[in-house]
């Protein structure tokens, strides 16, 4: 494993040997496996069935978050999901989402759009574990051990056409198992969207699985979006339809409160929000307070995405 150079990356003496790490995943897997079922909340049975056999990825080379984990029990048991409620420990309630079968739709302006399971969807990627830095618009954040594959995946799949600007993504809609759906206040289903240029950036991820296992349904079973140089919210959960559009699309927290959650969202110290200041955050497991760096650390990586758009609440 070579040194990339990149500020987030690791050098290949702070990584775990391939061969430690899957045997660390057996261990974890035989030793916990009633716990992480019983109190902190797995995938459904049925799609904890049908993934089961990729998991664990192999660790990705490049892409490693230089900071300890966020302990699983964190990960897994403090989420928001205000589908579900609007505390941060919505895992029972999550539970009763099923997600097999899961229907994933790809539409809009392309030349090959699609309807398929979740599950025939994996069998055309490739899985992977990946260590991202996730930092909430609340001024919390955590580092978190992601299995799955590239956004950019989806758009090779659906060859959009020139036209196609955006990528819009919309979650499930079901008020009988997510019972803050029917609150007629809120713009359901849960919208979330990205420019052509972000979704096919290579840290653009969908993961299906977090510490070498099945996604939890509070995590955003079975498939979930990570753009880790951007505020939490963005990362829309259990998604069921992507969209390729020529307009920008109106997020759900951007038709909520457009002058508090924009479009954008990408993290920055020195833009407070109208509330809080974003200066530093609180890293969620060990309680720890650090500082919160440009872009989440990966400014590197990203900061060429929004050149000329200076005028844009890119960080709101």
């Amino acid at each position: 494993m070579r040194f990339l150079g990149r500020s987030w990356e690791m050098r290949e003496a702070e990584t775990t040997p391939e061969a430690l790490f899957f045997e660390r995943r057996r261990l974890i897997g035989f030793g916990a496996g009633a716990l992480a079922a019983g109190l902190l909340g797995r995938a459904h049975p049925a799609r904890a069935a049908a993934i089961d056999g990729m998991l664990p990825a192999a660790p990705s080379a490049a892409f490693h978050a230089a900071e300890a984990l966020t302990p699983e029990k964190a990960v897994t048991g403090y989420n928001n999901f205000y589908e579900f409620g609007f505390s941060k420990y919505v895992q029972s309630a999550s539970q009763k989402l099923k997600t097999s079968p899961w229907t994933i739709t790809i539409d809009g302006l392309v030349e090959k759009p699609l309807t398929l399971d979740v599950d025939d969807l994996l069998k055309k990627v490739a899985l992977e574990e990946r260590i991202y830095r996730h930092r909430c618009v609340e001024a919390w954040s955590m580092v978190v051990p992601w299995t799955g594959f590239p956004l950019a995946e989806i758009v090779k799949l659906a060859e959009p056409k020139a036209e196609a600007k955006y990528l819009r993504m919309e979650t499930f809609l079901d008020p009988k198992v997510a019972r803050s759906q029917n609150a007629p206040q809120y713009p359901w289903p849960y919208v979330e969207g990205l420019t052509m240029a972000e979704a096919t950036n290579e840290l653009a991820f969908l993961a299906v699985g977090v510490f070498g296992k099945p996604m939890p349904t509070q995590n955003g079973a079975p498939i979930r979006l990570v753009v880790p140089w951007k505020y939490g919210f963005k990362s829309a959960k259990s998604i069921v339809r992507f969209s390729f559009v020529a307009k920008r699309p109106e997020t759900f927290w951007e038709a909520l409160g457009p002058d508090e959650y924009g479009f954008w969202a990408n993290v920055n110290p020195k833009v407070a929000h109208p509330r809080w200041s974003q200066a530093s955050e609180r890293r969620v497991g060990p309680e720890d307070s650090v500082p919160t760096r440009l872009f989440n650390g990966y400014a590197e990586q990203v900061a060429g995405l929004y050149k000329g758009l200076e005028k844009e609440a890119l960080f709101m």
